[in-house]
C-alpha cells in the first residue's frame, strides 16, 4: 500500500513539510510513501529520496519565497488527480485534490486578519483593499476541500472552530507531531541568563520591545521578516540569532530561563511544545493553539492581555520559578511525541 502526501511548495525541511515529514519517517515501515508538491527544492528532494521516500514535483515556478511563496501558491492553486489506489492525505493549502484525508492547519485569511496590526502600513492597506475577495476565495476553497475529502482533520481545537464558523464540519483533531528524541534537555545546569523567543510573521514585535526595555535579556531566533521594526533590531537587550539549526535550537531552549511566545496568530504552535520538550517553561497567551499545549502554572504561564504578559515576563525574569516545572514540561511534551501521534494516524488509515 502507498501513502501519497500532498504538501505545499518545499524550500526546506521545516515549515509546511514538518508534520508530514515526521509522520512519514514514523510510518515508512508500514507503507510506501510518496511526497507530491507543486514545487520542490532539489536539495530537499534529494534528502527525501535518501530517506527512502518517492518524490513527485509538478514543476511549478513561483516569484516569491518564504511565507509569500505559500500565499502565492494558495492564490494560484494546483489541481491534482491521484492516478493510483494510494491513500491520499492532503497537508497542503494550495492543492485542490480528491483525498481520503485533508489535514486543516488554519484558513490563510484568518491568519492575516490577526497579523495585520503588526504589518507594515503598505501591506495593511493592500490587504484591506483585497480582503473581501480573499476571504470569499478562502471560504470557497475550504468548502471545496471539505467536499473532496472523506475525513477533515484539524490540527487543534482552536483550528477546528475557525472552520466550523464557516459551516465546515471537522471529523477529528490530531495535533502535529514532535520528535522528542531530538528535542530534549541538553544540560542539567542551564545558564538561565536569557529568555528565548521566536521572531517571524506571527510575532508581536512591540510587546517584545516593551519587555526588553525594562532590562530583560532576550535571544531571538528565526528568519528575519522585512517588517521587523528597526527599534527592535538595534535594541541592546535583544540578540538576533537569525535562522538556527535544530541542534542549536535545542541547546538554546535548554539553557533559557523560559521561552516567551508573544504571537498574533497560531493555530497550534511548535515553539511551546519544543520548549517544553527541552524542559523549559513557556510564557504565552491563554488563547488559540498554545493555550491547548501549555498548562498554566505547571508547564508555563498563560495571560489574557499584553500588559499582563509584560508584567509577568519581568516578574519571572527577576524571581524565577520552582524547579519541578522543568520535569512537568518534559512530561507534557511527550504527549505530542511523534510515536503517539503516528498511532492516531494509523488508526484512521486502517479505516480506509
Amino acid at each position: 500500500m502507498s501513502l501519497l502526501l500532498l504538501v505545499d511548495p518545499l524550500e526546506n525541511l521545516q515549515g509546511p513539510l514538518r508534520p508530514p515529514h515526521l509522520l512519514a519517517k514514523e510510518l515508512k515501515s508500514y507503507v510506501n510513501i510518496i511526497f507530491a508538491s507543486p514545487s520542490i527544492n532539489e536539495v530537499v528532494a534529494e534528502t527525501l529520496r535518501s530517506e527512502g521516500f518517492e518524490v513527485l514535483s509538478l514543476g511549478r515556478h513561483y516569484y516569491f519565497t518564504g511565507s509569500l511563496l505559500i500565499f502565492e501558491a494558495w492564490l494560484r492553486r494546483s489541481r491534482f488527480c491521484p492516478k493510483d489506489d494510494s491513500i491520499t492525505i492532503n497537508f497542503s493549502q494550495c492543492f485542490l485534490a480528491d483525498s481520503h484525508i485533508y489535514y486543516a492547519q488554519g484558513p490563510i485569511t484568518r491568519a492575516i486578519d490577526d497579523m495585520r496590526p503588526e504589518l507594515k502600513l503598505t501591506y495593511r492597506l493592500i490587504y484591506r483593499l483585497a480582503r473581501s475577495f480573499l476571504v470569499k476565495r478562502d471560504n470557497s476553497f475550504n468548502q471545496e476541500l471539505r467536499k473532496s475529502s472523506k475525513f477533515f482533520i484539524a490540527n487543534s481545537r482552536f483550528c477546528a472552530t475557525m472552520y466550523e464558523s464557516w459551516g465546515i464540519s471537522v471529523d477529528d483533531i490530531i495535533y502535529p507531531p514532535l520528535d522528542c528524541e531530538q528535542f530534549k534537555p541538553t544540560t542539567s545546569k542551564p545558564s538561565n541568563d536569557y529568555i528565548l523567543t521566536y521572531v517571524g510573521k506571527e510575532a508581536k514585535y512591540f510587546t517584545l520591545k516593551r519587555i526588553a526595555d525594562v532590562g530583560v535579556k532576550i535571544k531571538a531566533f528565526g528568519a528575519k521578516v522585512p517588517y521587523i521594526p528597526k527599534s527592535l533590531l538595534k535594541h541592546p537587550n535583544i540578540e538576533f540569532l537569525g535562522r538556527v539549526s535544530d541542534e542549536e535550537l535545542v541547546d538554546l531552549y535548554s539553557n533559557a530561563l523560559y521561552t516567551l511566545f508573544a504571537f498574533t496568530h497560531e493555530p497550534f504552535g511548535y515553539i511551546p511544545v519544543e520548549s517544553m520538550a527541552c524542559g523549559t517553561p513557556v510564557l504565552t497567551y491563554s488563547k488559540q493553539g498554545p493555550n491547548e499545549s501549555v498548562l498554566n502554572g505547571a508547564t508555563g504561564w498563560t495571560t489574557n492581555y499584553d500588559e499582563e504578559l509584560v508584567k509577568l515576563a519581568v516578574k519571572i525574569w527577576r524571581e524565577g520559578y520552582p524547579s519541578w516545572m522543568k520535569a512537568k514540561c518534559r512530561e507534557r511534551a511527550l504527549e505530542f511525541d511523534v510515536k503517539i501521534i503516528a498511532d492516531k494516524w494509523l488508526k484512521i488509515i486502517k479505516q480506509l
